[in-house]
């Protein structure tokens, strides 16, 4: 099953019809438990199970979850230090990560309880259930609900926080589709991208220094700019080691690259999504002022296909 995904909104809805939550920083998990096992999946639905060893304590009820899970910085969810754990899966190297990177699993839905399916029931029933399971430890939780978005929006940006996702109190559980009767508001324009390209990084035969990266369509994927803002520390080499493996000897872009972006470009497939946030599409649909946050290895190119990324 894949997750019920909200829509961009142009303003909060008020109203008693509506719940508001926050928007956090993290991956998207359909947590599948019962009484001896547990089945994490991404949004794409890969099994990503072995991931996150402390989640393993929900085994026992027969439950699905909808949730997502978070690395905490500072105090706040950071996408960063998610990343460090996206990509693991070796057995010993996801204990060590999960001592000094634990993540918290934050759920926001029910889909099944004890054997009944929830999804046709409206929101405001599934939370009345979720709020009754008694969910709270140290690696998962169920945040709060409100019933002021606008309060909400200005407290997470005040926060520092991603943004407020509002949910329709009627509306049902609808698995895949992306839903008018939930709408996102987030804070910072954040997108996903497919990688066609990188360069190393000025002066340098061995660090990797930016990405070239474009939007997918039933067409190709077209050009939407370079990003070198972001790509330090431990993210160039893992997306160098992601990338080597996909080399190819010509451009994956259906439109012409400038000559200075293309110069020195090592081609790779297009397979790799990342996340760049931006301050949106200038001249040409290129993307202004991007900064890479992110692998998403919970999504693939074909997701990204028909998407308002700008």
């Amino acid at each position: 099953m894949r997750p019920m995904l909200a829509t961009r909104g142009s303003h909060v809805p008020v109203g008693a019809g509506w719940t508001h939550e926050v928007k956090w920083d993290g991956m998207r998990i359909l947590a599948d438990a019962g009484p001896d096992r547990l089945r994490l999946t991404s949004r794409n639905e890969n099994d990503v199970t072995a991931g996150y060893p402390e989640l393993q304590g929900l085994v026992g009820r027969d439950l699905l979850l909808d949730g997502e899970v978070v690395a905490f910085e500072d105090g706040r969810p950071s996408f960063g230090a998610l990343a460090e754990r996206m990509h693991v899966r070796d057995v010993r190297r996801v204990a060590r990560l999960a001592e000094r990177r634990p993540v918290v699993y934050l759920i926001f839905d029910v889909l099944r309880c004890d054997g009944r399916d929830l999804t046709g029931e409206p929101l405001s029933r599934r939370r009345e259930i979720l709020e009754g399971l008694g969910l709270d430890d140290v690696s998962w939780q169920v945040p709060g609900a409100y019933d002021d978005g606008a309060m909400l929006l200005e407290a997470t940006r005040a926060q520092g926080l991603e943004g407020v996702v509002s949910k329709r109190l009627s509306s049902r559980y609808e698995p895949g589709a992306r839903s008018p009767h939930w709408l996102k508001f987030p804070h910072r324009l954040r997108a996903s991208w497919v990688v066609c390209g990188w360069r190393f990084e000025t002066d340098s035969e061995h660090r990797l220094g930016a990405l070239l990266v474009g939007q997918p369509t039933p067409d190709g994927v077209i050009f939407r700019g370079r990003v070198g803002s972001g790509i330090a520390g431990k993210a160039g080499p893992l997306l160098k080691s992601l990338l080597d493996p996909l080399a190819r000897s010509s451009s994956p872009f259906i439109d012409p690259v400038p000559a200075e972006d293309a110069r020195g470009t090592q081609w790779v497939e297009p397979r790799v999504v990342v996340d760049v946030e931006s301050l949106g599409a200038g001249a040409q649909g290129r993307l202004r002022q991007p900064s890479f946050r992110g692998v998403r290895d919970d999504l693939v190119p074909e997701d990204l296909i028909g998407k308002d990324q700008t």
